[in-house]
């Protein structure tokens, strides 16, 4: 990891902080450039979240302040902070470079199309090379873990994502999504796989339950994140698309990925500790 900032010989630790809406994670490089475990908090208040979560990691870390070299900030509420904490001094960072080299450094590639899932979703294209990591802001689509919470509350009067996935388990697809193989003969497209989906929601029966919505939110947003993903990845003529984001902990989200890669011949990577790629890329800036 030579493009990076922090080296083997850095005397001081390194804090990355990533401002959400709801959710402030923390995470940090000891002298040596070892990982410190990445922790959360959730507040609706970022300068509450920002300083909740930075006591809370000195504190379980056994930091004192004069251990701190600097604090990368990252994040949509990150501007709630000034250019120090504690005296500590404070900088802001770009969230999607954030997000690619964060990527890359959990997934160990080179090159990838790395996708940040939060609450809409972002994709960036991010390579090393001789002069550090470049990253490159692809664009995104709204649809995201604010899409299922939206729907979810609407359609199920559901409001947590974690209760969804509960309920999603075990339903039926069949019920909720029309499939290439329900309109078409088999064999009338070659060489495509007559599962994938034709329209999602186009074919909901008046019987499905609601694990079948459960799941058939989930997979629509995450086929669309997925075949977003794919288009970005054969623009560049690369296969690897790293995941990262909080909905990379949803089983049924993962499911699709899993799904769908070989039909289109990407790998679909969920590194450890995915959620916090945002985070970390901040670290090591």
């Amino acid at each position: 990891m030579t493009d990076y900032i922090i080296k083997p010989d850095n005397k001081k630790t390194v804090v990355g902080i990533d401002v959400g809406g709801s959710t402030t994670k923390i995470v940090g490089f000891a002298p040596g450039g070892k990982l410190l475990s990445p922790m959360f908090v959730q507040a609706t208040d970022p300068v509450t979240s920002i300083y909740g979560a930075f006591g809370k990691f000195t504190l379980e870390n056994g930091l004192t302040l004069d251990e701190i070299d600097r604090i990368m900030m990252t994040g949509a509420g990150s501007h709630a902070i000034g250019s120090s904490i504690y005296n500590r001094e404070c900088k802001s960072v770009s969230e999607f470079s954030s997000t690619g080299i964060g990527g890359l450094y959990l997934s160990g590639l080179n090159e990838a199309i790395v996708v940040s899932l939060g609450t809409g979703t972002a994709l960036i294209h991010a390579k090393r090379s001789e002069n550090g990591t470049e990253t490159d802001y692809l664009g995104g689509t709204g649809v995201g873990g604010g899409t299922i919470l939206g729907l979810s509350r609407k359609m199920l009067g559901i409001g947590s994502i974690e209760h969804l996935e509960q309920i999603s388990e075990g339903g039926d697809l069949g019920q909720i999504d029309l499939r290439i193989k329900d309109i078409s003969k088999s064999g009338t497209f070659k060489g495509v796989n007559e599962n994938l989906t034709a329209s999602n929601f186009g074919n909901l029966s008046d019987l499905a339950s609601k694990k079948d919505i459960a799941l058939g939110i989930f997979n629509m947003v995450s086929e669309t994140v997925a075949m977003m993903s794919i288009f970005a990845a054969r623009s560049f003529g690369i296969k690897d698309i790293v995941m990262c984001g909080n909905l990379t902990s949803i089983k049924p989200v993962c499911d699709t990925f899993a799904s769908l890669a070989p039909t289109f011949g990407v790998n679909f990577i969920v590194p450890e500790m995915s959620q916090f790629g945002t985070v970390i890329g901040a670290a090591l800036q």
